[in-house]
């Protein structure tokens, strides 16, 4: 009996949309940063982004040119924001169970290392199918990830409607 008492946790709903949004941020989130380190830092075209992940829907011919393309940057928007929504419902999911019996630093850990899972696939097993990829592996799309990561997670606990509605 003691046991059906506290597998509560583990059988609790996820909050789908908490979960979409928190994707939706982050991976907002993560386009600006993209943005941000292409033009100012890198020093290359700041539309150059948009063209490698518009590339993943239209093909590699998107490659062409990193100039700006109305097209290209809407294809890249709708393909980024959704893969962030699939990869936060992942995330929310996998920290659903636990998230609110963990401390904030616990739930910023699960994020990370999500992150760097997701860093992980996308720059070293998905670079097989979309090799234009390769040119961004490195230190700060790593930590673009992990930013990823950890803004599902805290997003998501903040957002969580049903543990609001249902605290210990």
């Amino acid at each position: 009996m003691d046991i059906r008492m506290h597998s509560h946790r583990w059988q609790r709903l996820l909050d789908w949309p908490a979960a979409a949004v928190a994707g939706l941020a982050a991976g907002a989130i993560l386009m600006v940063l993209e943005l941000f380190w292409s033009a100012l830092v890198s020093g290359g075209s700041p539309w150059a982004a948009s063209h490698m992940i518009a590339a993943i829907v239209m093909g590699p011919g998107t490659l062409q040119s990193s100039d700006f393309s109305l097209h290209v940057v809407a294809v890249a928007l709708a393909a980024h924001y959704l893969l962030g929504i699939v990869f936060g419902l992942v995330l929310a999911a996998i920290i659903a169970p636990f998230h609110r019996e963990s401390s904030v630093s616990v739930v910023s850990l699960a994020g990370a290392v999500f992150g760097t899972v997701l860093y992980l696939l996308n720059f070293h097993g998905m670079v097989h199918f979309f090799p234009w990829f390769v040119e961004w592996r490195g230190g700060a799309t790593l930590v673009t990830h992990l930013i990823f990561g950890m803004t599902v997670a805290l997003l998501y606990r903040k957002l969580d409607r049903y543990e609001a509605n249902h605290q210990r």
